[in-house]
């Protein structure tokens, strides 16, 4: 299987399946003399961790994550840095019923047909498992941002699950720390568990929209025709599993819109250039404007429910599938600190092309 990595300069490459002996990273291009410490790292691995309530899979895993090489004395070497975090709550048993069925909604069925064959332990590769080294991979990211650009601040929550959707009117940031679903509004909060909890007893699940904005983006970063940030960013963001759409700004919203009330104006301030707006969620032809980089992504429902859905075996035959096993049932949840980590690899990915290319040159305004 090939395509395991991502980026240009700040290079990740995942490995490991969900019901492995470990799965990870590695890193390359990290600027050297980073400090990175392990437990700087399981902070947001923490953030990402199952089972920690009872709206997401009950499966236990520590999430510990090990520094193999690449970081000496507390920093980069400029070496690559391996990441490693092994599985310690492995059921396998769990899906031994479906190893010759496929699933629907799974990647089951399109495994089998490129591949010839598939782990069917909790989907292998496929699994939203894997998404624990791109958070490890993304705290890599983060400690070289916070070196290079200190004013930059990366932030995630959600914004709608299934039908219900926050008011914007109410948004408080402060309030994503304090529940579940990293919402930032504290009543939609309220009304999703409620709604989750009688979705997950229905044996159901359901989608969710996330959304990750990044603040104090310096201008400049993409470049035209074929490296354009938002390219990036919105190939990152459809890489995690169970993405099925993604916007930049007012993405799908804009078809709407006239040109006159989706031009953001701009105005000369006292540092350079403000916007009267930022409907185009703070990229132009491809480059940051300077302003917020606004991503949204929507997430499917749970494929892995207890109801029972039609399908088929390999052989062809018809048969139901239940699914079994510990899954979320919404997904959105958890993906919450996957989008900022990458959120955070492209990010720095594009500033050091940008370096590369530029260094410190800018076209003068004023």
């Amino acid at each position: 299987m090939s395509l395991n990595s991502f980026g240009h300069l700040f290079r990740v490459t995942t490995w490991g399946e969900s019901h492995g002996p470990a799965l990870g990273a590695t890193v390359d291009g990290c600027p050297p003399g980073v400090e990175i410490r392990e437990e700087e790292l399981q902070v947001w691995l923490d953030k990402r961790r199952p089972g920690q309530n009872k709206h997401t899979t009950q499966r236990r895993e520590p999430d510990a994550v090990e520094i193999l090489s690449g970081v000496f004395e507390g920093k980069s070497t400029g070496t690559p840095i391996q990441l490693m975090i092994r599985n310690t709550d492995q059921r396998s048993k769990d899906y031994g019923d479906i190893a010759e069925t496929f699933r629907p909604g799974h990647a089951d069925i399109a495994y089998h047909q490129k591949y010839g064959l598939r782990d069917y332990r909790g989907g292998g590769r496929s699994s939203a498992r894997e998404t624990a080294a791109r958070v490890a991979a993304g705290g890599v990211a983060r400690a070289a941002l916070a070196a290079l650009l200190p004013e930059l601040k990366i932030t995630g929550y959600m914004v709608q699950m299934g039908e219900k959707v926050i008011d914007r009117s109410k948004i408080d940031m402060e309030e994503i720390a304090r529940n579940d679903f990293w919402c930032p509004d504290a009543a939609a909060a309220a009304e999703w568990a409620d709604y989750l909890d009688a979705l997950r007893k229905d044996h159901n699940s359901v989608g969710a929209m996330i959304e990750v904005t990044a603040s104090g983006v310096p201008a400049g970063l993409g470049a035209p025709v074929y490296g354009k940030l938002d390219t990036d960013l919105a190939a990152a963001m459809m890489s995690i599993n169970a993405v099925k759409g993604v916007e930049i700004g007012e993405g799908m919203a804009a078809a709407a819109l006239t040109g006159r009330d989706n031009a953001d104006e701009i105005f000369m301030g006292a540092n350079g250039p403000e916007y009267g707006s930022n409907h185009a969620g703070g990229v132009l032809g491809g480059i940051s404007s300077g302003q917020d980089v606004v991503v949204r992504f929507a997430v499917k429902p749970t494929s892995s429910i207890l109801s029972p859905r039609r399908s088929i075996r390999i052989d062809g035959s018809p048969t139901e599938v239940v699914t079994k096993g510990r899954h979320d049932p919404c997904v959105g949840i958890r993906a919450v600190p996957v989008a900022e980590a990458m959120m955070a690899c492209v990010l720095l990915d594009h500033y050091l092309l940008d370096r590369g290319q530029t260094g410190s040159a800018r076209g003068r305004i004023g």
